[in-house]
């Protein structure tokens, strides 16, 4: 396991073709100025001792002494002691609406976005909690199983789209089925399953789905993205809005938040429908809920010592650039003795 203190650093990595850009242009300005002042021949008899290949050498060398003082920067740090320890929470399931309608602007960025963002912020207020993610459309898929890791449920809910699922849809019984798998330990009493979407398009008898679910201890809760208003379908490339989404009478299709739908589920399985428009007042809302409930006591394995690493990049550097200094660029006498490129001397 490792951690980077301070990842910004990496932008440093961005100085190293610009270096490389600005030697060659200073090379080519040297050469083109020798070449209006004397023939290479001429050149090679004034100063017999250059050497080009050193030069670049030195570039190299500095080039990697850059590069390991951005690492040093960035310091990273290894854990060394992994160690179980005690932590009281509750399982917390996000299940996340990833349809198509889900890029409706009528929430901005847009409701995929916000979905995210939402689920971040809840995650962030979390502490001894285990979480796991699930991702949905025409089909559910698991995201994430059961952890304690927040850090790696974090990035993997910020790679979630629209284009993980090629079928179409909103199959919330499928999410809400695939929850019950997630939750693998028979003694936690308090079971949470978030389910975040805008409730359109929706399949399957999910009242009685739902019901099932909470007589498994399973609470859901859901969470509306969206307006009753509702929005169009923007179609997208690079960024770069092209079309909206149109139905099979070539109609621009609107999507509008279907509170009904997530009302009932909320309903069916004794949790509550929040509205996910104000996210300050949502996640209030999700810690006084998740406050409420009794925390079960389980162990956890994670790494409790982690020791820095930059010293040994900053070591790197200050050797290559110790390098750097002490190669000079005059041609070394024995390599030039071996002519191992057969070159013919000239005499005046």
């Amino acid at each position: 396991m490792y951690q980077l203190q301070q990842p910004d650093y990496f932008y440093l990595l961005f100085a190293l073709p610009v270096v490389v850009l600005v030697y060659l242009l200073v090379l080519f300005w040297k050469k083109r100025a020798q070449r209006s002042f004397a023939t290479s021949s001429l050149l090679d008899i004034l100063s017999p001792s250059q050497s080009v290949f050193k030069g670049t050498v030195k570039l190299i060398l500095a080039l990697l002494a850059l590069a390991c003082l951005s690492f040093a920067l960035v310091n990273p740090k290894i854990g060394t002691k992994l160690e179980t320890v005690k932590r009281e929470g509750v399982d917390v399931v996000f299940a996340l609406d990833v349809s198509t309608s889900m890029l409706a602007e009528d929430i901005a960025p847009n409701r995929l976005e916000k979905s995210k963002q939402l689920v971040r912020q809840i995650i962030n207020t979390l502490a001894g909690d285990r979480i796991g993610i699930i991702g949905y459309a025409g089909s559910a898929f698991p995201q994430v199983p059961i952890t304690t890791d927040f850090s790696s449920a974090r990035l993997f809910l910020s790679g979630m789209n629209t284009n993980m699922v090629s079928s179409q849809g909103t199959a919330m019984t499928q999410a809400i089925a695939l929850a019950e798998t997630y939750y693998n330990d028979i003694e936690q009493n308090n079971r949470v399953l978030f389910l975040i979407s805008d409730g359109e398009d929706h399949q399957g008898d999910y009242a009685s789905i739902a019901a099932q679910a909470n007589e498994k201890g399973i609470k859901i809760y859901t969470i509306g993205i969206g307006t009753s208003s509702g929005a169009k379908i923007p179609i997208k490339r690079d960024g770069v809005l092209q079309s909206y989404k149109t139905d099979q009478d070539n109609q621009v299709v609107i999507t509008k938040l279907n509170k009904e739908t997530l009302q009932e589920i909320a309903k069916a399985a004794n949790g509550v429908y929040l509205d996910g428009t104000d996210t300050k007042e949502l996640v209030a809302k999700v810690q006084n809920l998740l406050a409420g409930m009794d925390k079960k006591e389980f162990d956890a394995k994670q790494f409790s010592d982690f020791k820095d690493q930059f010293q040994w990049f900053l070591a790197g550097a200050l050797l290559f650039l110790l390098l750097d200094v002490l190669l000079l660029e005059r041609k070394t006498k024995w390599i030039n003795n071996l002519n191992l490129f057969n070159q013919q001397k000239t005499d005046l």
